[in-house]
């Protein structure tokens, strides 16, 4: 995209300005967001210096010009609604902010952040379990040539009771030998057995979160 295409791309809001991403080039840290007007934007394309329209004094600012750290231009994107710009940066000093930080990103929300780290990733887990099952189900219900989860069926309760056994007891050797690499092979054989056993006795893996629920 030619800078002349890029101008035509912006959507300017009612007042005239666009939204400007400010990322570092080299860290890809965000450095601040602020805004320009078709004049910045195209200053800014031109010159290499990042420059801005300020909102407060009606006027164009170039980044840097009193305090001397200087934003100079390594590449931009648009967004796909046209509205937003990414401007790739190297930033002179190291400061971005007025208050002297390198980011105006410096004040982090840290209360209730693992929480919810968790609970996502309790959410992926979940998912992989019901994938799983309905990987297994699909596969009972269109048998294919060679397929390990048709054999286990086949051969009924017995053949993958036995495995479950087998796979349980490999838990608990990994487990005392302490060898982490080895628990988490065995434990995912295990629950692959488990999910067979549970999906031809119509078990799910719904069921078993709703009784977790419950504990």
């Amino acid at each position: 995209m030619t800078k002349e295409e890029l101008l035509n791309e912006v959507k300017y809001d009612k007042n005239g300005l666009v939204c400007a991403v400010i990322q570092d080039y080299h860290s890809k840290k965000v450095r601040m967001v602020a805004y320009m007007n078709e004049d910045a934007l195209k200053q800014t394309l031109y010159t290499k210096r990042m420059t801005y329209f300020s909102r407060s004094r009606n006027k164009l600012w170039v980044k840097g010009e009193t305090s001397g750290y200087y934003q100079f231009l390594k590449g931009v994107s648009i967004d796909c609604d046209g509205d937003a710009l990414l401007f790739q940066i190297e930033q002179v000093g190291g400061i971005s902010c007025h208050t002297g930080n390198s980011s105006c990103f410096y004040r982090d929300l840290t209360e209730d952040i693992e929480i919810v780290i968790n609970r996502s990733k309790i959410e992926i887990n979940n998912n992989e379990l019901i994938n799983l099952e309905a990987t297994i189900t699909d596969r009972i219900n269109n048998p294919k040539e060679g397929s390990y989860t048709n054999y286990l069926v086949n051969n009924g309760d017995n053949k993958i009771l036995k495995k479950v056994a087998e796979e349980s007891a490999e838990v608990l050797l990994a487990c005392k030998d302490n060898k982490p690499n080895e628990i988490v092979f065995e434990i995912a054989d295990l629950i692959y057995h488990l999910t067979v056993e549970m999906v031809t006795k119509g078990v799910s893996w719904e069921d078993i979160f709703n009784e977790l629920k419950k504990r």
